[in-house]
């Protein structure tokens, strides 16, 4: 049966209609009509999450795990309707959707099993000594609790994975805290079929309506709404710098200012070393292009700017330019995306030298490749601003000196990458100490676009990568973000958290 997008707002268990509707600007296939978010909905949903919060945050670690597997398992059996809306919104082969499907699904469950281990918890209990001198010590436990209704925002380029029941929302709803989601109007149907998904799971697990709300929105107005609710005790971000740097700054400007955990961008360098250019340049080369324009350069890893010896450019260069000849056009997430494309590669062609610079039309998009020197790069900070999309900033050093300076001049990034071989290993020890401190991820003869949901992933970084150098969108240590910790001191056993009785 196909599923025709009803276009309401999911809040507190019911789908309610707006005044107004925006059409949705499909790749393909037919647009639909959606019901514009308001102020008065986001406090109606904003509510609802806080008068469920403390039944939600008292349900045991298993009923939530279980419940974020049945939001999984609701998720995979509209695995045809997700595919078939997505790929029509987005443009996104089908392949890609499936994967991301999968992702998402997989670490729903990922986090079902970690909150069964109860580690996260941290849980410390220092005994009471009460014949301690010359003072008697108390009975202190400490736990970490679920810190209130958290707002999320999905992302354009991630429809599952990032969105409505994305990492953000998975990491929220296994921590103990409801979650009030904006959906991204760049896939407004993708979003209502998750939420549809996850609205079956509440009502299959007996979970309170208020636990999960979606809204449509085609405005600022919403998301400024739900970042300024007094209610709103945290909230997950991945998006523009701009966009998300206003909604930081909005945050903070609260009368009780709270935290924004955003993803705002990177342009996530390479850095490529002699030796392993002159032992597999070509590989590298072709590599790096796939990386690149590897779903239409639209990943918040996507690797856009390549650091390498002034001797080995010309021939790095040939190869790279050699195998862009063969990439085709690919269509991107948005117009919006797209014309923003455009015009950061003409901002770039105004900086630097052109590799390949085709023209682009509409909403299909071909990559492009600079060059540039290290001297230059330094001196002009729109040289090293994000282009979303796939193009590339090659840059080049006259030494090894001025290539440490590139890297000590660079702003906050997601990841770091480093191609080099055993004779690298003097000047890669020598960039590492820099390295760590610029990004939350640093990786070794690999690419960065391939984000592995598992433990140890870090998918964060200093500012502007992120507004909150301590914490990951990606991987269990995402939970930590909605959680905090509190003591107990001296109170009877039977008015503890469940998790922290003896």
């Amino acid at each position: 049966m196909t599923y025709t997008p009803h276009g309401k707002h999911l809040i507190a268990g019911e789908w309610l209609d707006g005044e107004s509707r925006f059409r949705s600007s499909p790749a393909q296939g037919p647009a639909h009509e959606f019901a514009s978010g308001t102020p008065d909905l986001v406090d109606h949903a904003v509510r609802a999450a806080e008068e469920a919060f403390q039944t939600f945050a008292a349900t045991s670690r298993d009923q939530r795990a279980a419940f974020l597997e049945a939001i999984a398992d609701e998720i995979e059996s509209r695995a045809e309707e997700i595919t078939r809306i997505g790929t029509q919104e987005t443009g996104l082969p089908e392949a890609r959707l499936q994967g991301e499907r999968g992702r998402t699904s997989g670490q729903l469950r990922l986090f079902a099993s970690h909150i069964r281990d109860g580690a996260y918890l941290d849980r410390r209990h220092d005994a009471a000594l009460p014949d301690r001198q010359p003072l008697p010590r108390p009975d202190l436990r400490m736990i970490q609790r679920p810190i209130g209704p958290v707002a999320v925002f999905g992302a354009s380029n991630f429809p599952l994975a990032f969105s409505t029941a994305g990492g953000d929302t998975a990491s929220a709803l296994a921590a103990g805290c409801p979650v009030v989601l904006k959906g991204h109007p760049a896939h407004p149907g993708t979003g209502e079929v998750i939420a549809a998904a996850i609205h079956a799971a509440i009502r299959k697990c007996g979970m309170p309506g208020g636990v999960f709300s979606f809204l449509h929105g085609d405005s600022h107005e919403v998301g400024q709404a739900l970042v300024q609710h007094p209610l709103i005790k945290a909230v997950g971000f991945t998006g523009s710098l701009r966009g998300g740097r206003a909604l930081f700054d909005l945050c903070a400007a609260r009368p009780e200012p709270i935290p924004f955990f955003g993803e705002l961008g990177s342009i996530n360098p390479c850095f490529l070393l002699s030796h392993a250019l002159q032992a597999r340049g070509a590989q590298i080369a072709q590599g790096w292009v796939g990386s690149l324009t590897m779903g239409a350069g639209q990943f918040c890893t996507n690797p856009g700017l390549l650091v390498l010896p002034e001797a080995d450019a010309d021939a790095f260069v040939d190869n790279a330019r050699q195998a862009l000849q063969d990439s085709p056009a690919q269509v991107m997430l948005t117009d919006g995306i797209a014309a923003a494309y455009r015009d950061g590669t003409a901002r770039i062609a105004g900086l630097a030298e052109p590799v390949m610079a085709p023209d682009n039309e509409g909403r299909n998009a071909r990559p492009a490749v600079f060059r540039t020197t290290a001297a230059a790069f330094l001196a002009d900070h729109a040289l090293g601003e994000e282009v979303f999309g796939p193009l590339g900033l090659i840059v080049t050093v006259a030494s090894d000196d001025e290539m440490l300076e590139v890297a000590q001049g660079l702003e906050g990034q997601l990841t770091i990458t480093l191609q080099m071989e055993e004779g690298d290993t003097p000047l890669a020890a020598r960039l590492m100490p820099v390295l760590e401190r610029k990004a939350g991820r640093v990786l070794a003869n690999g690419w960065a676009t391939g984000v592995e949901v598992a433990d140890a992933m870090v998918h964060g970084g200093p500012y502007p990568a992120s507004t909150n150098f301590g914490a990951t969108s990606v991987g269990t240590l995402a939970i930590r973000r909605f959680l905090r910790p509190v003591c107990f001191q001296n109170i009877p056993e039977a008015l503890l958290p469940k998790d922290l009785r003896d």
